[in-house]
């Protein structure tokens, strides 16, 4: 056995031990979680609030003080919470929303560092994730894996829809565009027109990346997919169309934030008594008036800009080797790698008689860009699966129209499926990991490290840290957002009123924009996180490959914009 397969499985052991024993002698640590909406009252004292573009009415509100999941009684109770929420009435007179949430100290670490210290070692991130989940089910008590921690999270809805568009709609379209050779003549006629060599291979990547900003999953997706076979005929290495992928996808987001980010977020920051937040007009504003202030996502995303002009001096010696390996032997991965993507994707099958044709892809790309961007404009929220169906539907009737035998079509669309189920079950793991992980507290231990003792301007870029180490830990940014925003605006304010900070929006601003884009680096850079999964299998990239090279260039872009938020707040709030 290699040396660090003995440590990985040694760290294993230790990590089941520990546990067993977190479960067994660690008594968890509830602490209150207040939520603050928009409530409005009618004539009749019916209060009532918009949740997800639906009223609910509040029915029962009690005294703050007599609540058992405020901080006190939770403290003193020796019992975990019978109540999973209720609505209390502050001395305020202000409705608020609490629920308990618990955490096990340091321990709440546990199962995000032991996946993450598994995937380093191993190299195999289907194992490391479920090493992970098998550690956090036995600190939570849930020893029965399949019932009691897989199905349920598969059940959930973001879950299932997630493996319906990157196992049946992904993989079917990817595997019928393999079967046409659809994607093989875009990458020809882009080659004859537009790509003329690795660089505007890269930059009509990088192009692309700025155009789907609408972040996450959808842009590493689209782009991905999209810029794969002309960059494979160029001879880009993977690890470098990855890094321009996925550092490009969510922090362009944060910035043309024309997209669901703000409606999101803006639900998160309310503070009673502050007056530049009090509206959700006002919360959006406030967000965009805070994008001048993403510092990491400018950095970001002007560092793969660099990348696709060829200039590594910024990107690391990883992605320095990759591109001077693709442009001496024609390898576009390192020999050790394992990429995600599997070999039915990566050559073509057309049947014999079968001529394809650009539009074969292009339509398709046009209906599937469409109908995403149509459907946010027009409804609020992007529908990728509708979009990701629609492309799927017209590549196989297209192919059908030419003449293609529904035998091999189908054939196609089974290729396509066996090309990307391995990458799928990984999402799927990354997505438990990152449940488990909320479950067991360790974002929540985290931001409880924080105090308002600190310097007013050393707090954006210890916001930054934490939510760097939080979405690292769990694998998403939107996740880290619920966790960290509602502790560090009110936390912010605060030091605000405390220390006398002269400019308090601007302080607030950099408060948020350091969560915003700390949150974006972890997701960004995490080894369990789809956008990152999905930006190495969509490139073709081993995920490992494309994790290490990638955070060099990103904790670089991270370093500078930490000193910009500190040199900021200390001379101008």
């Amino acid at each position: 056995m290699p040396k660090h397969n003995s440590i990985a499985l040694v760290a294993f052991i230790f990590a089941i031990l520990s546990a067993i024993y977190i479960k067994q002698f660690i008594a968890p640590q509830w602490v209150e979680q207040s939520y603050v909406y928009d409530v409005s009252t009618n004539n009749n004292a019916i209060s009532s609030y918009i949740y997800k573009g639906q009223k609910v009415i509040i029915e029962q509100v009690v005294d703050y003080q007599s609540s058992p999941l405020n901080q006190r009684n939770l403290s003193n109770s020796a019992n975990s919470p019978t109540l999973e929420q209720q609505w209390v009435r502050d001395e305020k007179q202000q409705l608020k929303l609490l629920k308990p949430a618990f955490h096990f100290g340091v321990w709440s670490l546990l199962p995000a560092f032991i996946t993450i210290a598994l995937c380093l070692l191993t190299r195999e991130p289907l194992t490391a994730l479920l090493g992970g989940v098998v550690v956090g089910a036995i600190m939570l008590g849930r020893y029965d894996l399949t019932d009691k921690v897989i199905i349920p999270n598969l059940a959930k809805e973001g879950t299932a829809a997630l493996l319906l568009l990157y196992l049946w709609l992904l993989g079917g379209l990817l595997g019928i565009w393999s079967k046409t050779g659809a994607a093989q003549a875009f990458a020809n006629y882009m080659t004859q027109h537009f790509v003329k060599g690795k660089k505007s291979a890269k930059l009509v990547s990088w192009l692309l990346g700025i155009l789907f900003f609408q972040g996450g999953t959808m842009s590493t997706v689209l782009v991905g997919t999209t810029v794969r076979p002309l960059a494979d005929k160029a001879k880009v290495s993977h690890e470098e169309m990855s890094y321009i992928v996925d550092s490009t996808a969510s922090p362009i987001a944060s910035i043309l934030a024309f997209n669901a980010w703000p409606a999101y977020v803006q639900a998160l920051i309310f503070i009673p008594g502050v007056s530049f937040l009090a509206t959700e007009a006002d919360r959006i504003s406030f967000f965009f008036q805070s994008i001048p202030f993403s510092f990491y996502s400018m950095f970001a995303v002007t560092g793969t800009f660099l990348l696709s002009l060829n200039i590594t001096t910024f990107s690391g010696k990883r992605i320095r080797a990759a591109k001077l390996r693709a442009e001496t032997t024609q390898q576009l991965d390192a020999p050790t790698a394992k990429p995600l993507s599997a070999k039915e994707l990566q050559s073509t099958d057309i049947p014999d008689g079968y001529k394809p044709h650009v539009l074969e892809f292009v339509l398709p790309l046009v209906t599937l860009t469409a109908i995403a961007i149509g459907s946010f404009v027009i409804l609020g929220s992007p529908k990728i699966n509708w979009a990701f169906g629609a492309a799927l539907i017209l590549s196989a009737a297209i192919a059908l129209i030419k003449g293609m035998s529904l035998n091999h079509v189908v054939d196609g669309f089974g290729n396509g499926l066996k090309g990307v189920v391995f990458a799928s079950v990984i999402l799927m793991l990354a997505v438990i990991i990152g449940s488990i992980s909320k479950e067991t507290g360790g974002g929540l231990f985290l931001v409880s490290l924080l105090g308002e003792q600190l310097p007013f301007w050393c707090l954006p870029v210890i916001l930054q840290l934490i939510t760097m180490i939080i979405a690292f830990s769990t694998g998403t940014s939107w996740g880290t957002y619920a966790i960290a925003f509602p502790l560090a605006m009110p936390l912010a304010w605060a030091i605000c009123q405390s220390q006398g900070v002269a400019n308090p929006e601007l302080f607030m601003m950099l408060c948020f924009a350091s969560v915003l884009n700390g949150s974006v680096f972890g997701d960004q850079c995490s080894p369990i996180s789809d956008t990152t999964i999905l930006s190495a299998m969509t490139t073709g990239c081993d995920l490992m490959d494309h994790v290490k090279s990638q955070l060099v260039p990103a904790t670089l872009a991270a370093s500078l914009a930490g000193v910009l938020w500190t040199l900021t707040a200390y001379f101008f709030a």
